[in-house]
């Protein structure tokens, strides 16, 4: 591992000396140099920059003043200049420069957390070596050309556009085109309203269009969310993992479905708590399965610890909220992130929830692409009609309409349904 390369910072220097106008590109700092004369060096053409002079010999000589003689004085500069075959080399000059930093400055975190270890000091530790972790690595930019060329040949071949992950339940797709790579979807609902159930039903669904699912849960352990989704692929009463009266009809059906979720590519994460660990643990998985069609499901923000406490939890939320959006840029995945809903919507004649309901939003109406609640009339009123129906209803979407989507949910069972479907309960008792 190279804690410092000078060679790195030396041909950096050099090449500016030789072509002053590169200054303007680095996108080193001084902070980044280990040597401290290279440091004085960089700082006497950052001078010169400023006072908008020529960056040479001469300036740089001129700004450093009575430090000239401890960087070894105009001949160091020469030797600096001469060193240098090619500047063309500067972006790799830089990438090793970068490398070198990012390890030295681990390194110095990770002893620092060896002398006192705690676990907020591990969480800010894993913050901190993914910040450095990414520092000058930038992918590459597409040009607006090519850009333009792939747009042109969406709308004459119809071919090429952005697909969105199928959730099955039609009407939602229509209206959204499905989840889309790259974006934050928030489903947020008061608690007990089905938040969790229709989360599982939306990986499981893509688990069986052969994609890959990848559920955070932050309330319930693995195999409580299991046996939910047991109860929903073999329609099996939930009530029924507390009692224990399985009849002979539901572990056969049990069985069957055991089997085909031992076959999905299915991930359920109870430990990766912290965004530091959530973020990691989804690279890794991105890194190790490049070719699959990777979503994640996250149950749920307001239980994710932030990288660093601040003041106030709003502002703790809305820092969550940013770094997974961009964390689905990044890896061009959809990211379903789960939310619970303030009491302010009790306060109402009409329960149906609107925007001012997120809790702690902080940002969460900036970051998120799209932003949907879930509502069912019997939450509130058992007498209510409509037992078997839930609505969705969409409030934003960044790049589509907004409106309400209803399914059927069967909660004895945790599923969903598009409303066309047979009723569950009738289908189970039919046998």
């Amino acid at each position: 591992m190279n804690l410092v390369n000078y060679e790195a910072e030396a041909s950096i220097l050099g090449s500016v000396l030789l072509e002053g106008t590169l200054f303007d590109h680095l996108k080193v700092t001084e902070e980044q140099f280990a040597s401290q004369n290279h440091k004085l060096i960089f700082r006497a053409m950052q001078q010169a920059a400023r006072k908008q002079q020529t960056i040479d010999l001469v300036t740089v000589t001129t700004n450093l003043e009575d430090n000239i003689e401890q960087i070894g004085g105009t001949t160091y500069l020469l030797k600096l200049a001469e060193s240098v075959p090619s500047t063309e080399s500067l972006a790799h000059y830089e990438r090793l420069l970068f490398e070198a930093y990012r390890h030295r400055k681990s390194r110095e975190l990770a002893v620092n957390y060896a002398t006192k270890p705690s676990d907020e000091g591990l969480t800010k530790l894993m913050a901190s070596l993914q910040t450095y972790q990414e520092l000058g690595m930038e992918k590459q930019e597409t040009d607006n050309t090519d850009c333009l060329k792939e747009i042109a040949n969406i709308i004459f071949t119809g071919e090429g556009a952005a697909a969105g992950f199928s959730t099955s339940y039609t009407d939602f797709d229509n209206m959204t085109g499905g989840l889309q790579p790259g974006e934050l979807i928030v489903f947020a609902a008061r608690p007990s309203v089905g938040k969790t159930a229709f989360a599982l039903n939306i990986a499981a669904g893509h688990c069986r269009n052969q994609g890959m699912s990848s559920f955070f849960s932050l309330e319930m352990g693995k195999k409580q969310l299991l046996q939910r989704l047991i109860s929903a692929e073999g329609t099996i009463y939930n009530q029924k993992w507390r009692s224990l009266m399985f009849s002979e009809k539901d572990y056969a059906t049990a069985i069957q479905a055991v089997g085909e979720i031992s076959n999905w590519k299915l991930s359920i994460q109870e430990q990766n708590r912290t965004i530091s660990d959530i973020r990691a643990s989804l690279k890794k998985t991105a890194y190790d399965y490049p070719d699959e069609k990777h979503l994640a499901i996250i149950d749920y923000l307001q239980l994710i610890t932030p990288s660093s406490k601040r003041q106030r939890r709003d502002l703790e939320i809305g820092e969550i909220t940013r770094e997974l959006k961009l964390l689905a840029m990044e890896l061009n995945i959809p990211i379903v992130l789960l939310s619970q809903l303030s009491r302010n919507v009790e306060q109402r004649p009409d329960k149906r929830p609107i925007m001012s309901d997120l809790r702690e939003s902080g940002n969460i109406e900036q970051d998120a692409d799209v932003i949907a609640f879930l509502y069912r009339d019997d939450y509130y009123d058992r007498e209510a009609e409509n037992k078997n129906s839930l609505e969705i209803i969409l409030a934003k979407q960044r790049n589509g309409p907004t409106g309400i989507v209803k399914l059927a949910f069967f909660k004895e069972f945790g599923k969903f349904q598009n409303l066309k479907h047979r009723g569950m309960r009738e289908k189970y008792e039919e046998g």
